[in-house]
């Protein structure tokens, strides 16, 4: 039985709430298939003929099923129904049918009232409907279709209190049944769900129906709607797309994608094209359905943008439905409607007229016709017409579209524009009360009416100023009425241009010309035709002072609209151009031109047809006239300025803009020096004009910059805080106050400000800094406390962390910081952003007071939410989008330099891949990866990342630097070489040092300037080598890893010569120091660090530096064995241990100046290290301590692990030493820790070698080499290796090196090549070396006696 199949008759009840007729009688014809002929099929079948106007057909299926007991009921109401349908009503047939349904429900069973409920119920009669549901659920209680058809009865009712009933009935119901749940009831509750505005609980719903019943189309289309009600576009096409797989006529599915395209995708070819589809499916599959015709082009129409291919669709729609139903007022006038959208006027007002014969009283005809009229300039009759609207309409209240013509009646007429915008106030106001509650959908779209919304902003636009703001200046009420309005049609509709267009010229009128930049740039991705985004994006770009690129916007716009031209915008900016480029003569052609545009020079008046073409604004037209008198101003022809300000004055005077004329021919007269006359034009303005303040700013100019009277100066604002006693004359009045350095007057001013507007943030944070500006840090604190626990905005939060940050009271700025985000905020996409705000601060807090764990947690839990910002800006912001990107990149960058400080070198380089990928621009990101693989010796990584930073920018000298040190490492000398050539000759000088003494540090303007390799390089002058030394000092560290460090000598000759300050440089004397003790010269070296230590650039890393000497001055390998000490000079063993102790003290003294860094751990390797070379047990196992500490927390800190291999090794715990080298030589190298590793290599290179392990130390020992080839330890150490092997002239060639490398300072190494050279029989080089020897060490012990005499008697023999 068809009765018992719930799914079957829950589809047909669900396409006739939905009047798909003719999709009912399709869903009965498929039953049939399995039930047959059933009754209630029949019945379903007929009444859908019924409600198609087939009534004939449908009362002769009625016919043959009345007498069947389950619909005898329902069928007698639907005859009775059918009858009063016709054109000619059969009254006894009505009277007879109505007869047998009183007889019949006093003796019908529950089946019969339930359909009779159904078919009242979807005919609208609820009150019927529940009385017969009512009386079915005595007969049968508990009944679950009964219950499911009250709740539905209740649910659409349209009276609240049924409504709220209605889920318990539909909850009862679910409750009864077992799984699968019924349908109906599922379907009810999704239903009170969205009417509740519950979208999300009503999607859960609806996805459990699509689950229980796969193949229930009316489920799909409902999550659809859900999906739509919830502004999640991509999953609702993505469900449309799964319905019409299903069900490719699914008529609801195509909508959905159509009004996607014209409102999300702005895609309107693509559109046109899918509603031609869209109109096949209807002419086949509801052929007679002309409310669904109507409703569509109703809907289609408003979104359209005015694009013609989609009107004229639109069109077809309205004119089916009026084949179908040709006397239907309605239609006739919609399809007047579509006409005006076509700019049809003349038509429009026929057809409004037509609709008006079909129904005299349709007051949407009559408002069509005043609309025409209107336009058409016939401004009495609409008058006329308008009035007699009024009082009809007096005791309903006005309608929005009445008002919205009051408005354009008005601005016809020439009135002011404050009665002009107070009407479009009203206007909009009602308007947005008609979509109080809608969810997002056709019907939402039908009734916010886009079109109508943006023609309103157009008029508004028509009032409002012409320049930008000035930044801190509030948004005049218009442009904030405007940006009220297309906020939420920009979201909702962000295809449709225009709105996205004029969102971009409200921004850029407010003063945030970023925001529209990103904005109008949105507009020319979808279409790059618009010429008037072309011209808004050249006014951003003169904005910002770009003054090329605004020329060319100006160029692509004429390219595409000829008719650009006659936009007196167009000159303006064209002119304005000129006027910055210093083509004065051009502009003033240009603005001449301008004048000569329809409607400049006479403004057009409701008495006169107007032409075709948009009339220029009133602000237009004046800007043209000030713009070319002051032209005249700079090409010095006074007399021609006069002339057109007096015609601007002449042209304007009565006007809005009058006062900004005015203010205008005040400057000319400031021009003239005629002072007094200037201050007498503008005290002349009254308070009451729109551009008083502007007046006011402009005398106050004049008294602080041509009189130097600053009281006067505050007095002008005192005197506009009196006329307009409004927060922003206070704010501006405390503006002043501050600019004349009277910031506790400013104070007050604030505080009587945010009396008036206490729920502004900005100026609460105003007073706050203004108080710290004072240095009474203590009260700012105190102020910023009291406002918070009055309640104050979230930013105040803010502004009290950082100034307990300023003041290094980091417990309390991270106290004030957990508390805000302690607060919850229920998902706002505000909150969050701030959120995100706050912790990042709070991470700054925990870096500097050292908790980089905390800090880490800051920045990642900002990352977390900042990646759900950015997700939803994309829906809700748009034009927020690039910054929220680049904020996340941020984020991710600063995690990576954090987890770079802590050696976790794997996380640093995947943290800024991520911020790459979300802002792909990020230069700092791409550099700072580039620095970390060459840190990491990944040199294709690392020149890969460079490349692509050149490609953006051939000019960046950092990578450049970067790409020379890559050469470098690659033994690519000449490369290198042109890299740092390439670098000098872009910058050859750059900005001088401004520090006189040599204690200051110098100004760099490069982060990492290289100087060219070539000797023969001709140097920068004198002045440039001050912002070179840092370049300086990189080209000898790597010259000194190239092996070439001898080269090294020419350069710092050259500078020291190229500098007569040279000596008083401290960048110089580091630069030479580092050479020196690259050259194993530790006293030398010495003297030179001390001389750049108290710098403020220089001086922490040379006391690092001296600190290492006074350490390690011979640069032995602490711990090995392998070399036996030799006393170089011959002083005795307790000479040199007080020397060495005097310097370890040196070094302790030092340490005391170096202040530890939050992350680092340099200064705790330093003292550990010191403590070891004190070489007193206590404290080296306090050092091994130490070093064990840091190596808690990080993990593969290689300094520390060196330092505990160190310490073993002093402690005679070789194994202990050898695994935590083991552990270094298994990680990868890095240039931080270049020097560390290398020692590393070195003591295990000792330890193998005293284990006979000679293959395994060479290995280290090349591997020291391939990164440092002037290591003469390493030589040193192959050098004695070869000679164990007997292989004297091996040996000799390593020492030789060493020998070389070690700037022939060491004897020991001396000795030994002299010793090998005498082995390998080169008698006269050991001789050689000998005398070399004994030149610095003449009383060197062994090397005369044993090398020097044999040598010398060989040659003899």
């Amino acid at each position: 039985m068809a009765s018992t199949d719930q799914v079957a008759l829950a589809k047909v009840n669900y396409y006739m709430r939905h009047n798909y007729y003719r999709q009912v009688q399709t869903t009965v014809l498929e039953c049939m298939k399995k039930y047959g002929s059933d009754p209630v099929l029949l019945f379903w079948k007929a009444v859908g003929m019924i409600m198609e106007d087939r009534i004939a057909e449908g009362m002769r299926e009625l016919q043959t099923i009345r007498e069947k007991r389950d619909v005898i009921l329902c069928t007698a109401m639907a005859l009775s129904y059918a009858h009063k349908q016709c054109s000619t009503v059969d009254r006894e047939a009505v009277q007879e049918l109505e007869t047998k349904v009183k007889h019949e429900r006093q003796t019908c069973g529950e089946k019969a009232l339930y359909f009779a409920g159904q078919f009242l119920l979807h005919t609208g009669r609820h009150d019927k409907a529940r009385e017969y549901v009512d009386r079915m659920l005595k007969m049968s209680p508990g009944n679950s279709e009964g219950l499911i058809l009250r709740g539905w009865i209740d649910l659409t009712c349209g009276r609240d209190s049924f409504v709220k009933k209605s889920v318990k009935l539909f909850d009862e119901a679910l409750a009864m049944s077992d799984s699968p749940k019924p349908v109906e009831a599922l379907l009810g509750k999704a239903k009170y769900l969205e009417i509740r505005h519950k979208y999300t609980g009503a999607l859960d719903i609806t996805n459990q129906t699509v689950v229980a019943y796969p193949g229930f189309m009316p489920a799909l289309i409902e999550k659809m709607h859900m999906q739509l009600a919830l502004q999640d576009w991509e999953q609702t096409v993505e469900t449309a797309q799964r319905a019409l797989s299903q069900e490719g006529h699914c008529i609801e599915a195509v909508r959905t994608i159509v009004l996607y395209q014209l409102c999300q995708e702005g895609k309107y070819t693509e559109a046109a094209a899918q509603l031609g589809e869209l109109i096949q499916l209807m002419d086949r599959f509801e052929p007679k359905n002309h409310k669904l015709y109507y409703e569509m082009a109703k809907c289609f129409c408003r979104v359209s943008g005015r694009q013609r291919l989609v009107l004229q669709q639109t069109v077809t729609l309205v004119e089916r439905a009026q084949s179908l139903a040709s006397l239907n007022a309605e239609y006739a006038t919609e399809r007047a409607y579509e006409l005006l959208l076509q700019q049809q006027v003349k038509e429009a007002m026929k057809a409004y007229r037509m609709a008006m014969k079909l129904d005299e009283t349709s007051v949407v005809a009559l408002t069509g016709v005043i609309h025409c009229q209107l336009l058409e300039g016939q401004l009495e009759d609409a008058e006329q017409q308008l009035e007699f609207l009024r009082e009809i309409q007096a005791s309903v209240g006005l309608s929005s579209e009445l008002l919205y013509l009051l408005a354009l009646l008005s601005h016809k007429k020439g009135n002011s524009g404050d009665d002009v915008v107070q009407l479009l106030n009203e206007t909009i106001e009602t308007h947005f009360k008609s979509l109080k509650g809608l969810p997002l959908g056709p019907k939402y779209f039908e009734k916010m009416n886009p079109d109508f919304l943006l023609q309103i902003v157009r008029d508004y636009l028509y009032y409002a100023p012409s320049e930008a703001l000035r930044p801190g200046q509030p948004p005049s009420d218009v442009l904030s009425r405007c940006a009220g309005i297309l906020d939420p049609l920009t979201r909702g509709a962000p295809g449709i241009l225009e709105g996205v267009y004029c969102l971009a010229r409200v921004k850029f009128l407010s003063g945030d010309i970023e925001g529209a930049h990103v904005t109008v740039q949105h507009c020319l991705d979808h279409d790059a035709t618009y010429s008037d985004a072309h011209l808004l994006l050249s006014q951003v770009y003169f904005h910002q002072e770009n003054y090329v690129l605004a020329g060319q916007s100006l160029e692509v716009a004429l390219s595409y609209n000829f008719e650009v031209r006659n936009n007196p915008l167009y000159h303006l900016m064209k002119a304005r151009i000129h006027k910055q480029t210093g083509e004065l003569a051009e502009a003033s052609h240009t603005l001449s031109t301008a004048l000569n545009i329809p409607g400049i020079k006479k403004s057009v008046t409701g008495g006169r047809k107007p032409s075709k073409s948009k009339p220029p604004s009133l602000s237009d037209r004046v800007a043209v006239y000030l713009e070319l008198a002051d032209t005249h101003r700079l090409l010095n022809q006074a007399h021609e300025a006069a002339k057109v300000m007096q015609d601007a004055i002449d042209e304007f005077s009565g006007t809005s803009e009058e006062i900004r004329v005015t203010i205008s021919n005040a400057d000319l007269a400031l021009d003239r020096g005629d002072v007094d006359h200037a201050l007498v034009m503008l005290q002349s303005v009254t308070p009451d004009k729109t551009y008083y303040p502007q007046a006011v700013e402009k005398t106050a100019h004049i008294y602080l910059h041509y009189r130097k009277d600053r009281q006067r100066y505050a007095g002008c604002y005192q005197q506009l805080v009196e006329k307009r006693q409004d927060a922003h004359s206070y704010l501006l009045l405390g503006d002043a106050f501050m600019k004349i350095q009277e910031p506790n007057r400013a104070i007050e001013v604030y505080e009587t400000a945010l009396k008036k507007n206490p729920r502004d943030g900005a100026l609460a944070s105003k007073i706050g800094k203004a108080l710290a500006k004072t240095h009474n840090y203590a009260k700012a604190v105190n102020y910023y406390e009291a406002a918070l626990r009055a309640g104050g905005p979230s930013v105040l939060r803010y502004d009290l962390a950082e100034l307990h940050l300023k003041l290094k009271q980091y417990e309390k700025a991270s106290r004030v910081l957990k508390m805000a985000l302690e607060q919850e905020h229920a998902g706002e996409l505000s909150m969050m952003m701030d959120e995100v705000r706050f912790l990042i601060l709070l991470a700054q807090v925990s870096q500097r007071s050292g908790d980089l764990t905390e800090a880490m947690n800051a920045l990642s839990r900002a990352r977390d939410i900042q990646v759900i910002v950015v997700s939803r800006t994309a829906t809700e912001q748009p034009d927020a989008v690039p910054a929220q990107r680049s904020l996340a990149g941020s984020i991710c960058r600063q995690l990576a330099e954090h987890s770079a400080s802590m050696r976790e070198f794997d996380t640093a380089i995947h943290l800024y891949k991520e911020a790459l990928k979300q802002d792909d621009m990020d230069d700092k990101a791409m550099l700072a990866l580039a620095r970390l693989y060459l840190s990491l010796d990944n040199l294709d990584a690392c020149q890969h990342q460079c490349l692509a930073l050149l490609r953006t920018n051939k000019d960046n000298d950092a990578v450049t630097v970067m790409m020379a040190d890559l050469m470098f490492r690659r033994n690519d000398y000449d490369s290198a070489t042109f890299h740092f050539q390439q670098l000098l000759e872009r910058k050859p000088a750059d900005s001088l040092d401004k520090h006189a003494d040599g204690n200051s540090g110098p100004s760099f303007t490069l982060s990492t300037t290289d100087w060219t390799f070539n000797p023969n390089t001709t140097l920068p002058p004198t002045t440039a080598w001050h912002d070179h030394y840092e370049g300086l000092a990189r080209l000898i560290d790597l010259l000194y890893r190239a092996g070439r460090l001898k080269d090294s000598e020419k350069f710092l000759e050259k500078a020291e010569t190229a500098s007569p300050r040279s000596s008083q440089d401290a960048g110089f004397h580091y630069c030479k120091g580092l050479a020196e003790r690259f050259m194993n010269k530790p006293t030398v070296a010495l003297k030179h660090f001390n001389l750049a230590r108290k710098d403020i650039r220089w001086g922490e890393q040379a006391t690092v530096n001296m600190i290492e000497i006074c350490l390690n001055p011979d640069n032995e390998t602490i711990g090995g064995e392998t070399f036996e000490s030799v006393d170089m000079d011959g002083s005795s063993g307790a000479e040199k241990l007080d020397s060495e102790m005097a310097a370890v003290a040196t070094a302790e003294k030092l340490l005391k100046e170096l202040k530890p860094k939050p992350g680092s751990q340099q200064v705790a390797v330093l003292e550990a290290f010191h403590l070891l070379a004190t070489k007193l047990k206590p404290n080296i196992e306090r050092a091994l301590s130490m070093f064990m500490e840091i190596v808690a927390t990080e993990r593969d800190h290689v300094p520390a692990l060196y330092g505990m291999a160190a310490a073993y090794m002093v402690l005679k715990q070789t194994p202990r030493a050898r695994n935590q080298l083991k552990r270094i030589a298994k990680m990868q190298w890095n240039s931080t820790d270049a020097d560390k590793f290398e020692k590393s290599w070195l003591l295990l290179a000792d330890i193998y070698i005293q284990s006979g392990k000679y293959d395994m130390a060479t290995e280290l020992l090349k591997r020291c080499l391939q990164h440092n080839k002037s290591c003469w330890k390493a030589s040193e150490y192959m050098g004695y290796i070869m000679e164990k092997e007997q292989s004297y002239r091996d040996a000799s060639m390593h020492y030789e090196n060493a020998w070389c490398n070690g700037s022939q300072n060491n004897p020991a190494v001396g000795y030994k090549l002299a010793f090998n050279y005498l082995k390998a029989k080169r008698f006269v080089d050991a001789v050689d070396v000998c005398h070399q020897v004994l030149a610095t060490h003449p009383a060197y012990p062994k090397i005369r006696r044993e090398i020097l005499e044999k040598a010398r008697l060989h040659i003899r023999v």
